[in-house]
């Protein structure tokens, strides 16, 4: 008997255009709040704790066909792990190259790894940066407190090896510093992180809320009931008028400037914001592909697809019920989330902060109250430019 052809994929399916590719399934440090190995999901210990070579080839043919079949242009391609420079920098480098080798020539693929950046020394600095992969760094903010809880297994901080290798890019590759991921905690001062963060002069912020849901909240949230404080909503807003009011553009910060975005009608290209398709996918180190690793925090094998590189496409990929529930766009969406005049900006929410254990993801985001105080405060503030402007 005959095995049925794949199903078609829908007309103007969009094709995913980042690929997350994890090098290297283990971490150095051992940062107490950290969602993917202090989490509900398990899937990681039963993985490699690095890509073979086997993987990684495969990996590299499997994106250069998606990109041949959908006619893409431009690709990320982001290097992750657990800590990625656990592999070498130059492992890092030749996986980079054969996926440009591999794809068609006119698709220009932009290559990250995100780092904890202790690992990070001049020499493979310069490895990275020669073979065109930029660097992102994980802190929780600019100074040692801030990152009291990112320590190794032993307990040591990991603040002076992560600033060192951020003022080595800052200073000798700026080109390949792509810029600091902070997750935010409303304990701390906005103020003081912002600043704190310009000091190591990144060229971009990712400003990200934490994993939680409603069966799992958020820390800091003192109930998820009507009429809640918003602490994260507080903290963004502050930020915001601070990086808003600066005289000019000391960085980029990418939830803002998706926002102001959004709310001039223009596309969106964040996960946390709008209504636009997830374009990312990833790759395990033992070559399976599983949707994005925030979803992770729900349950254990949220993630996973049952699919892998060496027997399936990426197109098999986009035709999986969960890939293909994340990019329904507004038709996914509570009814709550449908009905409000925010849906279009904020678009529901991280798909991940909808979870809730008796009826899966179709809820607003357990930061429903803080997104709307962040959204609204922005619209304030542009509009009260444009009409400056007007004058």
């Amino acid at each position: 008997m005959r095995p049925h052809p794949p199903h078609p994929l829908p007309p103007r399916t969009a094709a995913f255009g980042q690929f997350i590719v994890k090098v290297h399934g283990r971490c150095n440090l051992a940062c107490r709040y950290c969602y993917l190995y202090e989490g509900p999901d398990r899937t990681w210990r039963d993985r490699p704790a690095a890509a073979s070579p086997a993987v990684l080839d495969r990996t590299a043919h499997r994106i250069a066909e998606h990109a041949a079949t959908h006619g893409t242009r431009h690709l990320a391609l982001v290097l992750h792990g657990g800590e990625p420079l656990l592999a070498g920098a130059a492992r890092l480098a030749a996986f980079a190259d054969r996926v440009r080798d591999l794809t068609p020539a006119d698709c220009t693929v932009r290559t990250t790894v995100q780092t904890n950046a202790t690992l990070l020394t001049g020499r493979r600095a310069a490895t990275l940066a020669r073979h065109g992969v930029r660097v992102g760094i994980s802190l929780d903010g600019g100074l040692p407190a801030h990152n009291r809880l990112r320590t190794d297994r032993a307990g040591r901080p990991s603040w002076p090896a992560a600033v060192r290798a951020a003022r080595l890019l800052a200073d000798r590759h700026p080109e390949a510093y792509a810029g600091i991921l902070t997750v935010v905690d409303p304990d701390t001062d906005p103020a003081e992180v912002y600043t704190s963060l310009l000091e190591l002069r990144p060229p971009a912020l990712d400003l990200l809320l934490p994993h939680g849901n409603w069966t799992a909240p958020p820390p800091g949230l003192p109930h998820t009931g009507p009429g809640r404080p918003t602490p994260y909503g507080d903290w963004l807003t502050a930020v915001f008028d601070r990086w808003w009011h600066g005289g000019r553009r000391e960085t980029r910060v990418r939830l803002f400037e998706e926002c102001l975005a959004l709310l001039l009608g223009l596309p969106g290209a964040t996960e946390s914001l709008g209504l636009d398709p997830v374009d990312a996918i990833v790759v395990e180190t033992d070559g399976t592909i599983e949707q994005v690793d925030s979803l992770k925090s729900a349950y254990d094998t949220a993630a996973a697809t049952g699919l892998d590189v060496f027997r399936h496409s990426f197109d098999d990929a986009l035709r999986h019920p969960g890939v293909t529930a994340r990019r329904a766009g507004a038709a996914a969406l509570a009814a709550t989330c449908r009905a409000c005049p925010l849906l279009t900006v904020c678009g529901g929410g991280h798909y991940a902060h909808r979870y809730r254990a008796d009826n899966g993801f179709a809820n607003p985001s357990v930061y429903c109250p803080d997104l709307a105080r962040l959204v609204r405060h922005i619209a304030a503030r542009l509009a009260a430019a444009t009409e400056g402007a007007r004058r």
